[in-house]
Parts: C-alpha cells; structure tokens; sequence
C-alpha cells in the first residue's frame, strides 16, 4: 500500500510523472554462481531457489506469446512470493522493492509484486507501451492498491495482473477495483477502464522510482 499522502495528492493529478528512460532489469539479470552463493548466504537456500527459477522463466519464455506470457509471469510471482506489507517487511510506510530483492525476501506488497510482473514482461519481450503500472482504489479492502494492466491495443479493454484476485481478467470484469492513474516509462495517464486513458504530461519523477532505478542499477549497495 502506498502512502496515504499520495494517494491523496495523486488522486487530484496536479503534478504529471515523468519516468524517464526505462530501469534496465539487465542489471538485475547479472546472475553468475557467485552471485547466487552470496543470495543464498545472505538469505537462504530459498531465495536462491526462486531466483534460479526467475532466471530460467526469463530465459524460456522468449518465445511465447504475449498472453501466454502474461500468465506465465502472474503466476511465477502470486505462487513464489508472500504479501507482507512495508512497515512490517521494511519498516516504513512505502518502498518499492527491486525484482531482486522481491524474490530474495519472498514477500513484498502490492507495488511489489506489480513492478516485478512489469520488469519481468519487458525482459521475456512484451512491449512497454502495452504495460502500465497501475493504482487503483480497492473497493473490498478499502485501501489504495497497485496492479499490472496490459493493453492489447490502445483503445482496447485492459487486463489486470494481480496479487488479491489472481486471475487475470478484463478491467471491465473487476468492479471491485476502481482505477485513479496508470504510468510506465513514458509517463503518466489518468485511468479508465477502457482504453489507454488521458495523458496527463511529463514534468517530473516519482522519488519511490528514482530510488528504485537506483538500486537497480547498483545491485550491490
């Protein structure tokens, strides 16, 4: 769950986000032995586990097509990872994880899950601009909530990628989540449940994904 603050600010749209170029999920990638001993020293036999199998779903999954990938990622990250929210995982309020810490910990919120569907999509070849992070307002838990959409076509119904309903279903189908704004490296749309929704501009970055770009590209600190 992201800061209440934001969510109220954001709900409003005065300011656009502007993601700039796209995080590059390679430096993620950078998987050798050594690094997956220093995962399994650091956490367990676990986490190198799923990491070893992130890497190998990347790897065979090039080929598919695109529903077949969306499934293929929905899944891998609803049955490998647990929900724990920030404060208790992180110990402050909101923290977007990096896919490699999502999987080494085995458990993150809601952002979470949906950043590491987003970057996993991109590396096994599903374009960009049919992703979008979303937020939403949940209706049956009362909180603002983070899911992945993806678009087949610019004016086409949405599906939604998510961790409380694990099937994947058209937006449409989902009443129960009501959507505020979507973005992805190209920017920042107001939402709507068909088609892609209005631009809103580009001015200025997210800290929660600055912070997140940076820990993808120094994997290490």
């Amino acid at each position: 769950m992201f800061a209440k603050q934001n969510y109220k600010f954001l709900c409003g749209i005065v300011i656009a986000v502007c993601l700039g170029a796209s995080l590059p999920i390679i430096a993620d990638l950078n998987i050798t032995e050594a690094f997956l001993i220093n995962i399994e020293q650091k956490y367990n036999k676990f986490a190198r586990k799923r990491v070893e199998s992130w890497q190998e779903l990347i790897e065979v999954s090039q080929d598919l097509t695109d529903d077949e990938k969306l499934n293929v990622v929905n899944n891998f990250f609803n049955s490998n990872v647990m929900f724990i929210d920030d404060q208790a995982l992180w110990g402050k309020e909101d923290y977007w994880a990096t896919p490699m810490e999502f999987l080494s910990i085995g458990a993150g919120d809601c952002e979470d899950y949906s950043i590491a569907k987003y970057f996993t999509l991109k590396a096994i070849g599903v374009a960009e601009e049919k992703l979008r992070l979303t937020y939403v307002k949940a209706i049956n838990i009362g909180q603002a909530h983070m899911v992945l959409t993806y678009f087949k076509d610019k004016r086409s119904i949405p599906v939604v990628l998510d961790n409380l309903d694990t099937d994947i279903k058209p937006a449409n189908l989902r009443k129960d989540l009501v959507p505020v704004y979507s973005f992805n490296g190209g920017g920042l749309w107001l939402a709507k449940a068909r088609g892609s929704g209005k631009r809103v501009g580009d001015a200025s970055r997210l800290s929660l994904w600055e912070d997140l770009e940076s820990r993808m590209n120094n994997p290490d600190n």
